[in-house]
């Protein structure tokens, strides 16, 4: 499975460490994000990470940014993007099941690495239940 990763300044180390687990996972990982810690746009990098998931390079993404907020703001402009910040594993888990989410985003300044881990692992781990929920998604990506 491959994961496209991408952050901005505020998050190089977290993203570092977030890739090296999903390597030790058997993830393949394309890393999309600055490796710098020079201030720059988190939305050039949520753009590139979104188009390699639309594109079907990649079978999920994961933003990281100062809060994800801004990262889950920009992926959600792009249609067919369904992203999700999250700050610990419960709403990771229902955002798979219940609303078929796509990208996940978190802040590095919200939680530290081990937290980040299990949000997404649990994320990763979970499927989409579908069922009453495939209306719910296909409502909303029809807006």
């Amino acid at each position: 499975m491959n994961i496209a990763i991408g952050n901005d300044h505020c998050a190089v180390e977290l993203k570092r460490i977030i890739s090296n687990h999903l390597i030790e996972c058997g993830f393949n990982i394309i890393n999309l994000g600055t490796d710098s810690i020079e201030s720059c746009d988190y939305p050039v990098y949520a753009k590139l990470v979104c188009s390699e998931v639309i594109s079907g390079k990649a079978d999920f993404g994961i933003l990281i940014c100062g809060t994800g907020i801004g990262m889950s703001l920009t992926a959600n402009k792009i249609k067919g993007i369904r992203a999700v910040v999250c700050s610990e594993p419960y709403t990771a888990l229902l955002s798979r099941e219940h609303n078929d989410t796509n990208i996940l985003t978190f802040g590095s300044r919200v939680v530290g690495s081990e937290l980040a881990k299990m949000i997404v692992d649990t994320w990763l781990n979970a499927s989409f239940l579908g069922g009453r929920h495939e209306k719910r998604v296909a409502m909303y990506e029809d807006i």
